[in-house]
């Protein structure tokens, strides 16, 4: 747009004040009014797209036996261990009162662990534990005793030295909305916090997936009622900082609440749900908002100190700004648009909210701002700033020593980036929240004591209804497992092979000699019939075993394992499985769970994002060009773009060493940003030289003068912005955060630093013919 349009449309917002301000609050009321239709989504599951295959496999399992939705309550005495009278008598009121909760689908505990033992000709089977208070001495050593010896207990439900024991607590949610999860959660709290009320030396740990839903919604719900709120506050005084004018900071934050109010309100008309990871875009709207507001209104406050009226500096703000304004904004757009590539729609969600933010701030930047500006007073303007002069004297030392330091740069640059592939791949759910959030603390001190929540579940199949029952299915499913319990990641397994051994020696008498598997097929498919017969309601082997009988549930407990070690497993797994393809009776559907989904996440949404960033890297290189009018400038541009990202992952792997799935949305994130610098630095470099004939040095003089103060300043906003981000107490959005942060800082060094240096060696002509070439 030509500066006669601008200019044009500058006086129609300065003649037309009242009525723009008028129509941007009625606009903001309508759509503002979405905000209150806004709601929250805490399924763990909303990580996954719906053609995740790791997804597809736990869901067809959940399918054929029980869900995975759970909740472990683990149980530790500072003072006794598990078998005591007081202790076992906790674990069975536990058991008890757990089938009272709401959607409670199973409960399993050392007290109903269904005990089986031979009397006579019989089979028995029965709870372990049945009253606590009225047992002997020697009742406890018999159950101490069978506990510790029964592979299905020992290191799932009781620890090897007996000092923690575990109740898991099976779900079937009629959905997972946040009200209804927190009615599962709440009387689980208050009876684990009457529990150490009554017995100071135990403490309560829960730990599951179920927890881990709510407390995405409380991380989410802490950051909404405590950063949020600070990052206004930062804001508001460094716009009062930098502006020196009450009336400019509060014009600012105008925009800036229009432009989240805009964002939100539009998600709520949409019917678009917040999740964990969208519910940080306020933070990022506020910190792109007040960039644009920032180049407007020093431009307009610049102007007026220097002699001119108020409406024609809001005019010739409007001038100067409108272009760079606009094309910074359509590269953040398509930065965050972008993420639609990831293979996580959280992070989808969260790209095309800050985009609406993106395009609410461009449009009150452009209309409410120089309406207010026009009609609000300015105040006293103060004196000609001091760090413009340290700007001029930054310039000429730029330019002395622009030898040293364009191989200076190169050389940090390239040494950064070599870090890179230092760099690992290392998430697993439980540490995506912080030691503030209950469920991390609890989930570390299962991990430490028994078993944590990270699990590998697998369907294994015999190919045919009663097929289970076969001696060489059994047999093949036993050296599975055995092979399982020998991998270094591997806790404990759970599997029907334990069973099936017990009751073979139940049937002979009890004689340890008998504790293998049956030989005959008939004798394995009636002690199965004869226990499932036996067992009491909600204790059936439907977790471990299909309708059919045609496939048996593998449950791989693991230890403190990150991504590496999960996928390491399940791909050895596999190939456990295709080394025996066609020899073996037994097939596998597939190995998966929440932390295996997560494991294979971070793989997929960086291979996503590498598309992702290519198409923004793309259309933002091009978005340049056009908008610079100068294919050597947008060539040019390319270096401070990219090398920020280079740059800030190579320091990253030096500071922190390992990337999760936060940092598959960073680069083109931090692209969209770091480009705001670089195109208002080059546009008023290249008016420098077109508009008033400049040499180089010049133009580079030029651009710091003009833009110089409120790029540095925009940064630091933007960096105060992403870094409050970091005290997220949801670890994916923190890293995110501040991963971007540091991107954010290398591009402000880089364009104070090596942009000038390249213009002073690349762009050397100084005619207009040449610059517009």
């Amino acid at each position: 747009m030509s500066d006669k349009y601008i200019n044009s449309y500058g006086r129609f917002i300065v003649r037309w004040r009242w009525l723009v301000v008028l129509l941007c609050f009625a606009l903001i009321g309508v759509v503002g009014s979405g905000v209150g239709k806004l709601g929250f989504n805490t399924d763990y599951r909303i990580f996954f797209g719906p053609d995740n295959p790791q997804l597809a496999t736990q869901d067809n399992l959940e399918a054929t036996y029980t869900k995975v939705d759970m909740v472990m309550i683990g149980l530790k005495s500072s003072k006794d261990g598990v078998f005591t009278r007081r202790m076992l008598g906790i674990v069975h009121d536990i058991t008890e009162q757990a089938w009272m909760f709401p959607s409670v689908l199973r409960v399993d505990s050392l007290a109903n662990y269904q005990h089986t033992e031979a009397t006579e000709d019989d089979l028995v089977v029965d709870d372990l534990v049945r009253d606590a208070a009225g047992l002997s001495n020697e009742d406890i050593e018999k159950i101490r005793q069978i506990a510790l010896t029964e592979p299905s207990l020992v290191n799932r439900l009781v620890s090897e030295d007996e000092q923690t024991t575990q109740i898991m607590l099976t779900f079937q949610p009629a959905d997972t909305q946040p009200d209804t999860l927190k009615k599962i959660v709440t009387p689980i709290r208050e009876m684990a916090a009457r529990i150490e009320k009554d017995n100071p030396d135990v403490e309560v740990a829960l730990s599951g997936t179920v927890m881990m839903s709510v407390a995405m919604t409380e991380a989410a719900e802490a950051d909404s009622n405590t950063l949020v709120p600070v990052m206004f506050v930062v804001i508001a005084i460094t716009l009062l900082v930098f502006l020196r004018s009450v009336t400019g900071m509060i014009i600012s934050m105008v925009v800036v609440f229009f432009s989240v109010i805009f964002a939100l309100g539009m998600t709520g008309h949409y019917g678009f749900l917040l999740n964990i990871a969208s519910a940080s875009a306020p933070i990022i709207i506020v910190t792109i908002a007040v960039a644009d507001a920032i180049h407007l209104m020093a431009t307009f406050y610049g102007n007026m100190r220097r002699g001119m009226a108020k409406h024609d500096a809001v005019v010739e703000s409007l001038r100067v700004n409108f272009q760079p304004v606009f094309i910074t904004s359509v590269t953040t757009a398509i930065g965050f648009l972008s993420l639609n590539f990831n293979d996580s729609p959280p992070f989808n969600h969260l790209g095309n909210i800050a985009a609406l933010g993106v395009f609410a701030a461009w449009m009150f930047a452009n209309t409410l701002l120089p309406a207010l500006a026009a009609i609000l007073p300015t105040g006293p303007l103060g004196k000609e700033r001091r760090e413009q002069v340290i700007l001029e004297n930054y310039v000429e030392w730029v330019i002395e020593r622009r030898n040293v330091i364009l191989v200076s740069m190169i050389a940090v640059s390239i040494a950064a980036a070599a870090f890179i592939p230092r760099l690992v791949y290392n998430d697993n759910f439980v540490t995506f929240f912080s030691e503030n959030i209950e469920f991390r603390r609890d989930s570390d001190f299962m991990v430490k004591n028994l078993v944590g929540p990270y699990t590998m579940e697998l369907s294994v199949s015999s190919g045919q209804d009663g097929g289970i029952a076969e001696p060489d299915y059994l047999r093949q499913l036993e050296e599975f497992t055995d092979w399982l319990k020998a991998q270094p990641e591997v806790v404990h397994v759970f599997s029907i092979v334990d069973v099936m051994k017990r009751l073979n020696m139940n049937m002979h008498g009890d004689d340890p000699a008998w504790y293998k598997l049956p030989e005959e097929r008939n004798l394995a498919a009636q002690y199965l019939l004869l226990y499932e017969m036996s067992l009491p309601y909600g204790l059936d082997l439907n977790n471990q075993i299909d309708i059919g009988k045609s496939a048996t549930r593998v449950t791989t407990s693991l230890g403190n394992v990150n991504t590496t070690h999960m996928i390491a497993l399940k791909q050895r797994t596999d190939q456990w499985f295709a080394d025996r393809q066609g020899t073996d009776r037994i097939i596998t559907e597939g190995g998966s769970s929440p932390g295996i989904i997560f494991a294979y996440l971070t793989r997929r949404t960086f291979d996503s994002m590498f598309v992702g960033t290519g198409v923004a890297f793309f259309l933002i290189s091009f978005c340049l060009v056009v908008a610079l009018r100068s294919f050597r400038l947008g060539l040019i541009s390319i270096v401070p773009n990219v090398l920020p990202a280079v740059a800030g992952f190579g320091i990253w792997a030096i500071v922190v060493g390992e990337v999760g799935i936060f940092a598959s949305v960073v680069t083109a994130t931090a692209l969209g940003l770091i480009v705001d610098c670089t195109v208002h630095f080059l546009s008023k470099y290249r008016r420098g030289k077109v508009e008033k004939g400049l040499g180089t040095e010049d133009a580079v003089r030029y651009a710091f003068a003009m833009v110089g103060s409120p790029l540095w300043i925009s940064s630091l906003v933007l960096i105060c912005g992403f870094v409050t981000l970091g005290f997220s107490d949801y670890l994916i959005n923190a890293k995110m955060g501040l991963l971007t942060a540091l991107v954010i800082a290398v591009a402000l060094v880089t364009d104070f630093l090596l942009l000038p240096t390249i213009l002073l060696f690349v762009d050397k002509k100084g005619s207009k013919k040449d610059v517009s070439a």
